[in-house]
């Protein structure tokens, strides 16, 4: 007679623990609500003033980063550009492409993946500032060296340190501006950080184009030199703006962090909604005792479900954000001339192309607060391999003309389709290459978790500059079609794994990935913000 006793038991028991986990989950699901409810409502109630002094100091932080992310841009556009040069190639004697142009190439990836273990610590210890005056300090010492080379031994050294110096300082940049960034315009002016990449590349295409008629080793010095233009700027001005207030509270300066949240989040209003509500979420999601604090413990991105779907997004974001066919790029002039340009009209291409890319990029920018993350990374990396089948069909068709017998309209329609293709590339991957993962990362493993990004783009451009001049050089048009085969493979990952980030503060995005399937979480979550958002909206009206 016992044993139904006890069967009856554990079934009350079992019930009990049903009605417990099911109460639980309602609170969680009614909190995020909540949540999602008092952010919508604080967006639409607190207006930030775009002209005060605080909003100005803001868009300084912007533009430091954005400095930070010139140097990365023009040392691009510069290599393209002074690889074609005859005197350039007088001195080093390494050819167009080949495995020498290879080696002077990559060896800047190298120290890219050099530079990204130190990067991390630096800005967890030092601070976001602290990061990229560091890393900008590198930068200048590598120009000085790289400027005043002789020989291909110190050439390489020099481009060694820039690798190194780019990587410390595109680490903190882009952590700097989103951290400090009011939630209303963090899209915004996180993405406009990685603009700056043609920043630097549209002036060293320039500079580039106007030093090739010089007669001497001074048609690329001097754009050499020039390199170091963006890292002084930062040097010599980033000690007189801000710390960011998430590394303010992260390290147990609480008033501090409230006073910036007050002073540029708030303007000046304690009881602003936007400053309420994040100085609840900074209490409730920051740790004070964080792997940050612990400079050789990357544990926080992988020991966790959570966080292992954090550092999945910044590890695909890392990867198909060099691998997409873009390390084409470096080689701009090799393909224009093999589409039948002379040298003037590879460097005006140049050019134009960088001026191209970065207006498609500055759009997608001006929309990024409202651009759903997923949408654009599907369809846009879709768009880059449709182009690149275009490229590759059409050089493969003026490469099987006879000499004086080619069809003109054919290298145009080639050289356009290149064109689309970094003008959808730009769109697409340029803002979010910093604002994604920046947003994917919580703020204790933030910096380490760029930091690995960093290391990973180090790792795929050291093969795309290492390897692209070499079979170039070999199967010539035909190595495109690896990369239209890529992307399509890409095109596939994003749509099965891609998350949604748009329209959520950056600690809410804890929910999503916590959840069981974090993909159809966000998507629902972003479709039920959009609904909140609209309603706020209208009652505000």
């Amino acid at each position: 007679m016992a044993t139904p006793v006890r069967k009856e038991t554990t079934n009350s028991s079992l019930e009990k623990v049903s009605i417990e986990h099911t109460e639980n989950r309602l609170q969680v699901d009614e909190r995020v609500l909540d949540v999602e409810e008092a952010y919508a409502v604080a967006k639409a109630q607190a207006n930030l003033d775009p002209w005060s002094r605080s909003s100005f100091t803001i868009y300084a932080c912007a533009l430091l980063a954005f400095c930070c992310s010139c140097g990365n841009g023009y040392d691009g556009s510069l290599m393209t550009s002074i690889n074609g040069m005859k005197y350039y190639q007088l001195q080093f004697e390494s050819g167009r492409l080949g495995a020498k142009t290879g080696l002077i190439f990559s060896i800047y990836t190298i120290g890219q993946m050099a530079g990204s273990w130190f990067a991390g610590p630096i800005a967890d210890r030092f601070g976001r500032r602290g990061g990229m005056f560091t890393g900008c300090l590198v930068i200048i010492i590598g120009v000085i060296v790289i400027s005043t080379a002789t020989k291909r031994p110190q050439f390489i050294g020099g481009r060694f340190l820039l690798g190194m110096g780019i990587a410390v300082a595109t680490v903190a940049a882009p952590t700097y501006i989103l951290e400090c960034s009011p939630p209303q315009w963090r899209g915004r002016l996180t993405s406009f950080y990685n603009t700056g990449w043609f920043g630097g590349a549209i002036p060293a295409a320039g500079i580039t184009l106007g030093t090739s008629t010089i007669a001497s080793n001074w048609s690329w010095r001097i754009p050499l030199i020039l390199q170091a233009v963006p890292a002084s700027i930062v040097c010599l001005t980033v000690w007189f703006l801000p710390e960011t207030p998430r590394f303010l509270y992260a390290n147990g300066r609480h008033e501090e962090a409230f006073d910036f949240l007050i002073r540029y989040h708030g303007n000046g209003d304690r009881n602003n909604p936007v400053v309420q509500l994040e100085m609840r979420e900074f209490e409730e999601s920051i740790a004070q005792n964080g792997s940050d604090k612990r400079w050789w413990d990357y544990r926080d991105l992988v020991n966790t479900k959570n966080a292992r779907w954090r550092s999945l997004m910044v590890f695909l974001m890392g990867l198909f954000g060099q691998m997409s066919g873009n390390g084409l790029g470096y080689f701009n002039l090799d393909i224009y001339k093999a589409l039948g340009y002379d040298s003037h009209m590879q460097f005006s291409l140049n050019l134009v192309s960088q001026c191209v890319s970065a207006v498609c990029a500055w759009v997608s920018v001006s929309i990024a607060d409202r651009m759903p993350r997923r949408t654009v990374l599907v369809w846009g990396t879709l768009g880059c391999c449709c182009m690149l089948a275009a490229n590759a069909g059409f050089s493969g068709a003026w490469a099987a003309y006879k000499p004086g017998h080619q069809n003109l309209s054919i290298g145009q329609a080639g050289t356009a389709s290149f064109f689309l293709f970094q003008a959808i590339y730009s769109f697409t991957y340029t803002p979010l290459q910093s604002l994604y993962p920046a947003e994917c990362l919580e703020t204790t493993a933030r910096a380490k978790g760029v930091s690995m990004k960093i290391f990973v783009i180090g790792c795929t451009s050291f093969i795309n500059l290492y390897c692209i001049p070499i079979a170039l050089q070999n199967i010539q048009w035909r190595f495109i079609l690896v990369f239209v085969g890529w992307d399509f493979f890409e095109t596939i990952i994003w749509y099965f794994f891609a998350i949604e980030t748009q329209g959520r503060t950056l600690e809410e995005l804890d929910e999503i990935f916590a959840a069981p399937h974090p993909v159809a979480k966000s998507k629902e979550m972003y479709q039920r913000h959009r609904k909140t958002l609209k309603e706020a909206q209208a009652q505000n009206h």
